[in-house]
């Protein structure tokens, strides 16, 4: 009897155990996707030379674009994604592209200015992000909202400054948190 007690408590203890590891690698297994909450990130603010993490746009509408200089879809779709910045911004769009080049600012920098850039850029070398969001490729785009939920996922480029884009954008900048 006394052995059978011992079984049913090692099993307990590894039920418990399973569940704490599984609670612990949710957040690296769970799908990244609309009305997921977005997940933290880090990067390097190119302007500034700072690290600025998701937290630093806490109760902001973003546009996150995760792509990089070498990319040709992506060099397809920054300008629409400048233009929807120039007719948005005013009215608080964030859009925070984050390069995912391994090389020095440098080359992400001479892109900026090559396209007349004027959104933040960020850059992970480390390319953590692509893990942190399960991005499949590049480019991939997540719209987020004040509270910080993903509302729409594009994988691959896009044309941002479309009449509907922009109205999706509008109305999650008009509701306030």
């Amino acid at each position: 009897m006394k052995k059978q007690w011992l079984m049913v408590l090692a099993a307990l203890m590894l039920l418990g155990a399973g569940a704490v590891l599984g609670m612990r690698l949710a957040p690296d297994i769970a799908p990244i996707g609309v009305n997921s909450r977005a997940p933290a990130f880090k990067a390097v603010d190119l302007a500034t030379g700072d690290s600025v993490s998701l937290a630093t746009y806490k109760g902001q509408v973003l546009l996150l674009n995760i792509w990089a200089t070498w990319c040709l879809p992506c060099r397809v779709e920054m300008p629409s994604m400048q233009r929807l910045h120039d007719s948005l911004r005013a009215e608080g769009l964030k859009i925070l592209a984050v390069s995912i080049d391994e090389t020095d600012s440098s080359t992400v920098k001479a892109f900026q200015r090559e396209y007349g850039l004027t959104f933040t850029i960020l850059q992970d070398r480390s390319r953590a992000i692509e893990r942190i969001y399960q991005t499949t490729g590049v480019p991939e785009s997540f719209v987020i909202d004040r509270d910080g939920r993903i509302v729409r996922k594009i994988n691959g480029a896009h044309e941002w400054d479309s009449p509907a884009d922009k109205e999706l954008f509008r109305r999650l900048l008009a509701r306030r948190g």
